[in-house]
Protein backbone atom coordinates (compact mmCIF):
# COMPACT_ATOMS: atom_id res chain seq x y z
CA UNK A 1 0.00 0.00 0.00
CA UNK A 2 1.65 3.53 -1.22
CA UNK A 3 0.14 6.18 0.76
CA UNK A 4 1.07 9.60 0.31
CA UNK A 5 0.09 12.35 3.16
CA UNK A 6 0.24 16.34 2.16
CA UNK A 7 2.47 17.46 5.28
CA UNK A 8 3.32 20.56 3.76
CA UNK A 9 -0.21 21.69 3.78
CA UNK A 10 0.11 23.39 7.94
CA UNK A 11 -3.14 25.46 9.51
CA UNK A 12 -2.19 29.17 10.02
CA UNK A 13 0.42 31.80 9.35
CA UNK A 14 3.90 30.42 8.15
CA UNK A 15 6.29 30.93 10.64
CA UNK A 16 10.33 31.40 10.78
CA UNK A 17 11.87 28.89 8.32
CA UNK A 18 8.29 27.80 6.90
CA UNK A 19 8.37 31.13 5.40
CA UNK A 20 9.59 30.44 1.11
CA UNK A 21 9.59 34.23 0.00
CA UNK A 22 13.00 35.39 -0.90
CA UNK A 23 11.97 39.24 -0.04
CA UNK A 24 9.85 40.10 2.71
CA UNK A 25 8.20 42.95 3.87
CA UNK A 26 8.87 43.44 7.68
CA UNK A 27 6.83 44.90 10.73
CA UNK A 28 8.52 45.20 14.23
CA UNK A 29 6.77 44.32 17.21
CA UNK A 30 5.82 47.98 17.93
CA UNK A 31 3.91 48.34 14.30
CA UNK A 32 6.99 50.12 12.91
CA UNK A 33 7.52 49.42 9.16
CA UNK A 34 10.76 48.16 8.95
CA UNK A 35 10.65 47.83 4.74
CA UNK A 36 11.13 44.90 2.53
CA UNK A 37 14.28 42.67 3.56
CA UNK A 38 15.75 39.41 2.48
CA UNK A 39 14.35 36.56 4.36
CA UNK A 40 17.43 35.60 6.12
CA UNK A 41 18.08 39.50 7.76
CA UNK A 42 14.43 39.24 8.53
CA UNK A 43 15.06 36.22 10.25
CA UNK A 44 18.14 37.18 12.49
CA UNK A 45 16.44 40.39 13.20
CA UNK A 46 13.23 38.79 14.69
CA UNK A 47 16.03 35.71 16.35
CA UNK A 48 18.31 38.54 18.25
CA UNK A 49 14.71 39.94 19.89
CA UNK A 50 14.14 36.50 21.16
CA UNK A 51 10.78 36.39 18.73
CA UNK A 52 9.54 35.17 15.56
CA UNK A 53 8.74 35.94 12.15
CA UNK A 54 5.26 35.27 11.32
CA UNK A 55 3.68 35.70 7.56
CA UNK A 56 0.43 37.50 7.96
CA UNK A 57 0.00 38.71 4.46
CA UNK A 58 1.36 36.11 2.41
CA UNK A 59 -0.84 37.23 -0.84
CA UNK A 60 1.16 40.31 -0.48
CA UNK A 61 4.12 41.16 -2.81
CA UNK A 62 6.31 40.95 -1.53
CA UNK A 63 4.45 39.16 1.68
CA UNK A 64 4.23 41.01 4.98
CA UNK A 65 5.71 39.39 7.53
CA UNK A 66 5.58 40.71 11.46
CA UNK A 67 7.94 40.03 14.35
CA UNK A 68 5.66 38.59 17.45
CA UNK A 69 5.53 36.06 19.79
CA UNK A 70 4.02 33.30 18.03
CA UNK A 71 2.82 31.78 21.21
CA UNK A 72 1.41 34.75 22.25
CA UNK A 73 -0.17 35.75 18.82
CA UNK A 74 -1.77 32.28 18.46
CA UNK A 75 -3.64 32.56 21.97
CA UNK A 76 -4.98 36.23 20.99
CA UNK A 77 -6.19 34.64 17.59
CA UNK A 78 -7.78 31.51 20.22
CA UNK A 79 -9.49 34.69 22.28
CA UNK A 80 -11.08 36.21 18.98
CA UNK A 81 -12.48 32.96 17.72
CA UNK A 82 -14.05 31.80 21.29
CA UNK A 83 -15.14 35.41 21.91
CA UNK A 84 -17.02 35.44 18.36
CA UNK A 85 -18.73 31.77 19.30
CA UNK A 86 -19.71 32.86 22.18
CA UNK A 87 -21.65 35.65 21.10
CA UNK A 88 -23.57 33.18 18.29
CA UNK A 89 -26.83 32.54 18.86
CA UNK A 90 -28.02 29.05 18.81
CA UNK A 91 -31.80 27.75 18.84
CA UNK A 92 -32.89 24.53 20.44
CA UNK A 93 -35.79 23.10 18.41
CA UNK A 94 -38.44 21.51 20.80
CA UNK A 95 -41.17 19.15 20.22
CA UNK A 96 -45.17 19.56 21.45
CA UNK A 97 -47.04 16.55 19.96
CA UNK A 98 -50.90 16.57 19.84
CA UNK A 99 -53.87 14.54 18.19
CA UNK A 100 -56.98 15.64 16.85
CA UNK A 101 -58.78 14.93 19.12
CA UNK A 102 -57.29 16.93 21.76
CA UNK A 103 -59.66 18.71 24.56
CA UNK A 104 -60.00 22.16 25.43
CA UNK A 105 -58.01 21.79 29.17
CA UNK A 106 -55.14 19.60 27.51
CA UNK A 107 -54.92 21.93 24.39
CA UNK A 108 -54.18 25.06 27.03
CA UNK A 109 -51.66 23.08 28.65
CA UNK A 110 -49.74 22.25 25.45
CA UNK A 111 -50.18 26.05 24.97
CA UNK A 112 -48.55 27.10 28.09
CA UNK A 113 -45.34 24.25 27.20
CA UNK A 114 -44.77 26.41 23.65
CA UNK A 115 -45.45 29.86 24.99
CA UNK A 116 -42.66 28.68 27.63
CA UNK A 117 -40.52 27.38 25.08
CA UNK A 118 -40.93 30.61 22.83
CA UNK A 119 -40.00 32.52 25.96
CA UNK A 120 -37.10 30.59 26.41
CA UNK A 121 -35.51 31.32 22.88
CA UNK A 122 -36.13 28.06 20.99
CA UNK A 123 -37.61 27.48 18.29
CA UNK A 124 -40.87 24.60 18.76
CA UNK A 125 -42.00 21.64 16.18
CA UNK A 126 -45.51 21.53 16.32
CA UNK A 127 -46.71 17.65 15.32
CA UNK A 128 -50.17 17.09 15.09
CA UNK A 129 -50.53 13.17 14.72
CA UNK A 130 -53.16 10.98 13.18
CA UNK A 131 -53.58 7.32 13.88
CA UNK A 132 -55.96 4.90 11.99
CA UNK A 133 -59.43 6.12 11.15
CA UNK A 134 -57.89 9.90 11.89
CA UNK A 135 -56.44 10.38 8.91
CA UNK A 136 -59.46 11.19 7.49
CA UNK A 137 -60.13 14.27 10.12
CA UNK A 138 -57.45 15.91 8.56
CA UNK A 139 -59.32 19.29 7.88
CA UNK A 140 -59.83 18.56 12.04
CA UNK A 141 -56.20 19.00 11.94
CA UNK A 142 -55.46 22.12 10.09
CA UNK A 143 -58.49 24.06 12.33
CA UNK A 144 -56.39 23.08 15.98
CA UNK A 145 -52.95 24.09 14.05
CA UNK A 146 -54.75 27.13 12.94
CA UNK A 147 -56.51 28.19 16.09
CA UNK A 148 -52.71 27.43 17.66
CA UNK A 149 -51.52 30.10 15.17
CA UNK A 150 -53.49 32.99 15.82
CA UNK A 151 -53.22 32.20 19.77
CA UNK A 152 -49.68 32.60 19.56
CA UNK A 153 -48.90 35.10 16.89
CA UNK A 154 -48.17 37.75 18.95
CA UNK A 155 -44.71 35.93 20.89
CA UNK A 156 -43.92 33.87 17.80
CA UNK A 157 -43.73 33.64 13.89
CA UNK A 158 -44.30 30.79 11.62
CA UNK A 159 -41.09 29.34 10.06
CA UNK A 160 -42.98 26.62 8.42
CA UNK A 161 -46.81 26.84 7.35
CA UNK A 162 -48.83 23.56 8.33
CA UNK A 163 -47.57 20.91 6.14
CA UNK A 164 -48.62 17.19 5.51
CA UNK A 165 -46.00 14.64 5.89
CA UNK A 166 -47.29 10.97 6.40
CA UNK A 167 -49.28 10.94 9.17
CA UNK A 168 -48.23 13.65 10.48
CA UNK A 169 -49.10 17.65 10.63
CA UNK A 170 -46.16 19.69 11.22
CA UNK A 171 -45.69 23.24 11.69
CA UNK A 172 -42.25 25.01 12.78
CA UNK A 173 -42.53 28.61 14.68
CA UNK A 174 -39.77 30.76 16.62
CA UNK A 175 -39.50 33.34 19.09
CA UNK A 176 -40.48 36.99 17.26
Amino acid sequence: MNKTFQSSKRQGPAINNRISAKSVRVISEKGEMLGVLDLQKALSLAFEQGLDLVEVSPNASPPVCKIIDYGKYKYQIQKKQAEAKKKQKTFEVKEVKLRPGIEDHDYDVKLKSIHRFLNGGDKVKITLRFKGREMAYQQRGMEILKKLESTIEPVAKIEQVPTLEGKHMIMVVAPR
